[in-house]
Parts: structure tokens; sequence; C-alpha cells
């Protein structure tokens, strides 16, 4: 291990703690002398242990006093009563020193922090394995005293459970450690840790320890590479780690240090490889370009898998000036044929993926990074411009055409139970850490409503900052607490910031939702301010706790699991995946098939979409307005009508339809016609009364009328073109149906020409279909 901060001499700390022991004060001289072996063997054991009955004249005490000294100087100087307790493991733990010096030849001041640890042991029985059976427990804590101070000993990660609280009180006195670790914790309780209460026993553990390893009881001697050197070398338990990132961001508040720096270790390592002339004509890109950090991050990964791929089919493209557009092409088919894994760095995480072709998002986005990174070369006057990058490197026509936004709506059973759950959350639903609850109620219900009434991406509502809900009626701005009688109809508008598409913009929401953000917003502690990562402007984040903003992917890692849980619906569906995007299309879909929808423009705005062609996207139409727009249109009804028949029921029992007798008698207003293929007869529009017809005015109709055995029916009647439009367009077309017919053969035999239909004919009575449950009367 290398050596740790040295001891701090700041003059302008009052009550500075000083340190006890000075070497310059001692004989520090490493090999032990012969005439101090023969002492300590002379003295005996009763005499080092110091007991009651040891004689403090003996003259072996003069031969071991510049051994001796130092071992009493480190008891006196600690702060802490000298119970009888004490005073005896002290004792014991001076004399197992002095044995274990005269044993190995060598004195303390040259231990290694391998023999202070083994002394000490890893826990209390390899402490008992390692000194003489008479020495008491109490001996440990005072042998841990004696490696700190005089031996520089600071490897206390090897000590197991050993209580390093206990020993930063006794070495730098209890009221001076417990007034460092309140400062701490005044700072963090302000922004909310949990850390910050009282009754929290994780702060002082890694506080003391920090401060021993700093070999200072004063915050003001941390520093950033303290904090660096823990990490790195692994000095704390790796489950102290969120610990020890809350206590430097309080020491960095308080102006002593830096603030830690966003972890990295879980991510993988930065990408590399390929031709190492193509490598240098990438960095030097990152390093110019304008793009976001995430965005270059993810351009420089692929222009990397591009120079590995340079390496193996075509090294005598690894200088980007030597590009033509025959490379290109070449890049463009090799994109084309690309399987998932090929060239790649590394392939953890990929499994059941490898080898399978890339999707065209996967292929269109190859040919992105390298279309930037020639654009940009050649707009920088870097290399010759020999071709136009946004041609020669275009996404082809074949993967274009499966591109192309895909918001996948939420069926409306599955969003209603997700609300139900969002609005009924209660501290029971919350995912529990050791500590109890990662954030309170008031703010993962905000996030949970948010996410379920705001229409927002997941990124947009993460940067919601403090009061972007406001009140109004009719323009008035009203608090949103107020009891008014205005306050009751007020609009509820939300403030959403720069994000994606656009600029900032407000929209109108749910009073729900204002009243949660609200409700959180009251009980928010205060928060350090952060740089917005889309504006660089210094803000303070709505949803911030314990000095860190609320993740952009807490959404989808833990909102909607817990809702899914809560709900008792699955976390996926036959679309895929539930995720934060998706409620976004959900809304705009449910917003957009409303009993009073928004229209296509208003749900733009309300999206903070700059083109409708991107709200067209979400905006999708449900089957339940798409029927009820398909039936209003009448398809079946506009090609379909009905007709009144009258079925003679006696002459159907009676055996005399079945000998030809008419039994089917078709309503033609101005009288019935006996046709068994009325359907079929090309004049039933206009009827040629050929001799199937019988006129209302005779006998035999009113005979007909006059049964009582008779049954009325409605029959279905497809209409031609030519009739749909006598029906639809009135006599006009009707004449133009006549003349048509004029020649047709009547079911009867002669044509309408040999009969001579008058000119007045008269339409058919048909009515319109009714579809669905006729009214009650």
């Amino acid at each position: 291990m290398t050596a740790l901060v040295s001891p701090s001499t700041n003059p302008d700390l009052a009550d500075r703690w000083a340190w006890p022991i000075d070497p310059g004060r001692y004989d520090t001289a490493a090999a032990v002398r012969p005439a101090e072996k023969r002492a300590i063997a002379e003295l005996g054991l009763v005499n080092l242990r110091r007991m009651a009955r040891h004689d403090p004249d003996a003259p072996g005490w003069k031969a071991i006093r510049r051994l001796l000294r130092p071992l009493d100087d480190v008891a006196a100087a600690l702060h802490e009563p000298a119970t009888s307790h004490r005073r005896r493991g002290r004792l014991d733990a001076a004399a197992v020193v002095l044995l274990r010096c005269a044993e190995t030849g060598r004195s303390y001041w040259a231990w290694s922090g391998e023999e202070w640890a083994h002394l000490l042991g890893k826990d209390l029985q390899g402490f008992r394995a390692s000194v003489p059976a008479w020495a008491e427990e109490a001996a440990r804590p005072q042998l841990a005293v004696h490696a700190f101070l005089l031996g520089g000993f600071a490897d206390f990660y090897k000590l197991g459970s050993f209580g390093r609280l206990a020993l930063a009180w006794r070495v730098f006195g209890r009221d001076r450690v417990d007034g460092e670790i309140r400062r701490i914790r005044k700072v963090l309780a302000r922004w909310g840790y949990q850390l910050g209460r009282e009754d929290d026993q994780l702060l002082p553990m890694v506080v003391c320890q920090v401060l021993l390893l700093n070999r200072s009881p004063h915050l003001e001697d941390l520093t950033t590479n303290l904090f660096e050197q823990i990490r790195a070398e692994r000095l704390l338990p790796a489950a102290r780690g969120n610990t020890l990132h809350a206590m430097q961001r309080a020491v960095a508040e308080l102006g002593f240090c830096d603030p830690p720096q966003r972890m990295t270790g879980r991510h993988s390592a930065r990408a590399s490889g390929g031709s190492p002339a193509w490598a240098t004509w990438v960095e030097r890109w990152y390093d110019t370009s304008t793009l976001t950090t995430r965005v270059r991050g993810s351009l420089r990964a692929t222009l990397f898998k591009v120079g590995r791929w340079i390496e193996a089919e075509h090294p005598e493209a690894a200088d980007p000036a030597e590009w033509t557009r025959k490379t290109c092409a070449t890049w463009v088919a090799a994109v084309d044929r690309m399987k998932v894994g090929d060239y790649l760095q590394r392939t953890a995480g990929l499994k059941d993926h490898l080898g399978k072709p890339l999707e065209a998002p996967s292929k269109a986005g190859h040919l992105t990074a390298v279309r930037t990174f020639f654009r940009d070369l050649q707009e920088w006057e870097w290399i010759p411009r020999r071709f136009d990058p946004q041609r020669a490197l275009g996404t082809p026509r074949s993967i274009a055409a499966l591109l192309g936004p895909d918001p996948r709506v939420i069926a409306d059973d599955i969003w209603a139970k997700l609300m139900w759950a969002g609005l009924n959350l209660t501290e029971d639903d919350l995912p529990q850490t050791q500590a109890g609850n990662f954030y309170p109620l008031e703010l993962v219900r905000a996030v949970t409503l948010t996410w379920l009434f705001s229409g927002q991406r997941s990124d947009e509502i993460a940067r919601l900052r403090t009061g972007c809900i406001r009140w109004e009626h009719d323009g008035t701005v009203i608090a949103g607490d107020s009891q008014q009688v205005l306050a009751r109809d007020a609009v509820c508008l939300l403030d959403v910031p720069t994000h994606k598409t656009g600029t900032a913009f407000t929209k109108p929401v749910d009073p729900i939702l204002g009243q949660a953000l609200d409700t959180w917003q009251a009980v928010r502690p205060v928060q350090p301010k952060f740089t917005d990562r889309r504006t660089g402007e210094l803000v303070d984040p709505l949803f911030a706790f314990r000095a860190r903003k609320v993740s952009s992917v807490y959404i989808n890692n833990t909102v909607i699991p817990m809702l899914c849980r809560k709900a008792g619906v699955p976390a996926a569906d036959v679309r895929g995946n539930i995720t934060s995007h998706r409620a976004r299309s959900t809304i705009a879909s449910q917003l957009y098939n409303a009993k009073e929808p928004m229209t296509l423009f208003e749900l733009q705005a309300w999206l903070g979409h700059s083109s409708p062609q991107s709200t067209q996207f979400y905006a999708k139409i449900s089957p339940t307005t798409l029927t009820r727009a398909y039936d209003d249109a009448g398809y079946f009804s506009r090609n379909v009508r009905t007709i009144e028949v009258l079925v003679d029921r006696d002459a159907v029992t009676s055996g005399a339809a079945a000998a030809g007798e008419p039994w089917q008698h078709y309503d033609l207003g101005h009288g019935y016609c006996t046709y068994t293929f009325f359907e079929q007869c090309p004049h039933r529009m206009a009827c040629a009364r050929c001799d199937f017809y019988t006129p209302k005015d005779s006998s035999k109709a009113q005979l007909l009328e006059g049964k009582g055995n008779l049954q009325k029916m409605r029959a279905m009647i497809p209409l031609s073109e030519d009739e749909q439009a006598a029906v639809d367009d009135g006599q006009a077309a009707l004449d133009r149906l006549l003349g048509r017919l004029a020649d047709i053969p009547t079911p009867a035999g002669p044509t309408p020409r040999q009969f001579d239909v008058p000119p007045n004919a008269t339409l058919l009575p048909i009515v319109d279909v009714q579809q669905g449950k006729a009214p009650q009367a």
C-alpha cells in the first residue's frame, strides 16, 4: 500500500489535535540490542505485565527504557478514562509488544503492516492465536493504538469487524470525532440522506476510518487524493462505497475537497482497437466535435468498429484521406450483410443475438456514424473532399424502408390498472433497501403520476425543475393550495424544459398531477444546484434527493415494475416490454380518440412536437373509434336495403305453395310481386308489372290483405351501382335506369317496352338497413 497522507500541521485550526508521538524524541533504531533482549528475559512475565507483585526497581527496566517509554507515552495520551479493565489491557499490550521485539530481534519501529496485522489478528480468535494465552482481550484495542501511533499502521481492512470508532475516540478524542461527524450529518440531513439521522450507524463507521487513514481528526485536512486512494486501493469494504461517496459530497460542500467523480467502474472499457492510423483520426475527431458527450461516445465506439473492419479487410483505407466512393460502397455493402458480433471488441451480454443479422436501426446507425465522421473531416478541411458523404454513405432504400418511429400503445385495460396502482401507492409498495425506502413516498408518487399523466419523455421528466407547476384561472395566477372559489376551477399548467425536438413550452395537465408535484415540492429537502446537461444552466431539478438527481432510467427500472406488481399485470405484453416511452403514445392515442378528441395540431402542441408528422406516429386511432367511424360511413347499409314481405302461412301449411301457388308477396307500395326470386329480378327497383304483379286496388290483393294468417318480415336486397344511384340521386338516375331496362325481359317473359310501362313509374319503396338493436317503443 502506498503511503497515506501525513499528519496535518495546519496552524489555522482551533483546538488543533497534537500528534502525541514524535519519533524525533526517541531512539528508533530498528534492531533490538542484546542487552535489551537479556533484560526482557530477566524481568520475566510478572514484571513485564507489571502485576501487583512486580518489582518497579528491577535493573532491567533501565535497559529497556528506549522501548518502554514510547509505549507508556501512547497509553498516557489516550482520550479515555483509565479504568482498571483498560489499565490491565494497556499493560498486557505493552508486555506483548516487548516480548515480540525480543522474539524477532527488531523493534516495533521497524515492523511492517503485515506484522502488525498478524499480531492483531483478523478477528478475536486470530488475536488469541498470535499472542500468549495470558493476554486479555482488552489488549487487542490497545495494541491497535500502538500499531497506529508507533507503526503507522493503516491496513484496518485486514482486521475484520474491529472497533474503528472506538479507536478513533481513543486517539483523537470522542468530542472531537463526534463533532466532525455532526458537521457531515448536518449537510447530509439537509439533502435528505438517511445518513443524516442521529440513529444512523453507517456514517460514524466510515468517517472514523477515513480520519484514521488521514491520521488527522479534522475534516479540513481531507483531500480529494485521499478519497481517490481509498477507492483505488479498496481500503474500505465495498458495501461502504455509497457512504464514502456521500461523505465526500458533504466534505466537498464544506469546501475542503472536490466532489466525487461520476462512477464508471461498472461500465465497459472504453472502445479501442483496429488500425492505429484510423484510431488517431477518430480520437482527433472526438476531441473536436461539439456533439453531446453521449452521442460522441456512441459514434466513437462505432468508428472503432469500422477501424477493426479496415484492419481486417481493407488496410489500405486506414487513412480517411484515402477513402473514395468505392471504399464507401464497400463499407455500405459490408454493413448491409453484417451480423451481430462482427468486429466487436467485446461480446459479453449479447447471448443469443450473436450471429444474427443486424437490424435496420443498427445498420442505419453504423452508416450515420461514418457519414458524420467524414462530413466533419471535410468541413474542417482536414482531408480533401473526394466524395459527398451524404450520397456515398447514404442509407440504402432497402434499409430506410424498415425505419421509422413505432410507438406501441398499451392496451386500455392494462393502462387503467397501472393508473389505479399509481393513484393508490403506499409505503408498502415502494422498493426496500437495508436502510428502508430509498426515496420518500412523496417523491415516488410524484414521479409515478408524472409518467402516468404528463405524456413526457423520461429525460424530460427527470429534468423538470422546481416551480414547474402553475395554477391559473382566466389568466390569473392562483396558489395551488388556495381555498378561493376561483381555485376550484383553476387550470394546472406544467412547464416543460428544453427537450429533444424544441424549446421549453407550457402544457395543461390534470390537477391530480399538479397536486402531487406540489406535495413533493413542499417536503423536498434543499438540494445543491445541478448543471442541466442539455442547456448547460445551473438549475434546481424537481426530482432530486440526497444531492443527486433521479435517474432518467428510474421509471423503467423501478417505477414500472412496481406498478405492474401492484396492479397484477405482466411487465410485458404482445408488443414488448412496458417502457416509459409507451406511456407517451398511449396518452396521445387516448386524447386523439376521446369523446371530444383533440385535433392533430392541438395534440402536436401538447406533446411538444416540432412537426405534425411526428404526432401522427403517436396518435393511433383506436379500434373502437375506427368501428364507430366505419358504422357512421354506412358501407353495409349503402349497398343493401330491405323490403317488406308478406308470407302466406296458409299457403305453406296447406301444400298450395308446393303446387305453385304464390306464398311470398313483396310489397312494392303500389302492388305486390309474387316472383319467388325477386332479389334477382332486374326490374325490382321499378316494376314493369309483368304477370307476377298484383295491383293493391285489385280484389286479389284485398283478399290477401284480409287473411289473418299472414307473417310480415323484411328481406335484404343488395343494390347494383345503377340502383344505388337511383336511391341516392333521385328521378334523373331513375329515368336512366328505366331506359336501360326497357328491353330487358321480365320474369314473365315480355320486356317493359312491350308492356308499355308509363313514364311516371315510381321507385320501389325500400328502407335503409338498421344495424344493431332497434330502439324500444
